[in-house]
């Protein structure tokens, strides 16, 4: 029996979180969603802003959890997250996108055991533009 997608997804944020707030990331908020789409994590770090995407995976039968932040997520990513600072008047901030790749073993996905959790810090720049 297969770990259901989004219990899977949550698990796989939770374990995001705590892996992040140990590397000195200030949660700000989680699962920021607007018209144009959904931000996992929106967290500080160093002074910079920092919107995150977790992909969590329970096999690699479709890649790496890298593999799905193509080009048209980071398009979507880029426009909610300028909405964002520009709801907050942040224009002038230093802000970059994270990925946080969470692979869980199947068996043990829904106790979490076993996870291992990858950061790819500034993973893309702000995009826009045609698909």
């Amino acid at each position: 029996m297969t770990f259901p997608r989004k219990e899977l997804g949550a698990r796989g944020e939770e374990i995001a979180v705590r892996y992040l707030k140990n590397r000195g990331y200030r949660i700000l908020e989680r699962n920021y969603r607007i018209k144009l789409g959904e931000i996992d994590i929106i967290a500080e770090q160093g002074g910079d802003l920092v919107f995150i995407e977790v992909k969590t995976r329970s096999d690699s039968l479709f890649g790496s959890p890298f593999d799905s932040v193509t080009v048209p997520k980071q398009m979507q990513l880029s426009k909610v997250a300028l909405e964002y600072i520009g709801k907050r008047g942040w224009h002038n901030r230093p802000a970059r996108f994270d990925v946080v790749g969470v692979q869980l073993k199947a068996a043990n996905a829904a106790r979490s055991l076993g996870a291992k959790v990858e950061l790819m810090q500034n993973a893309f720049d702000l995009c826009y533009g045609i698909e």
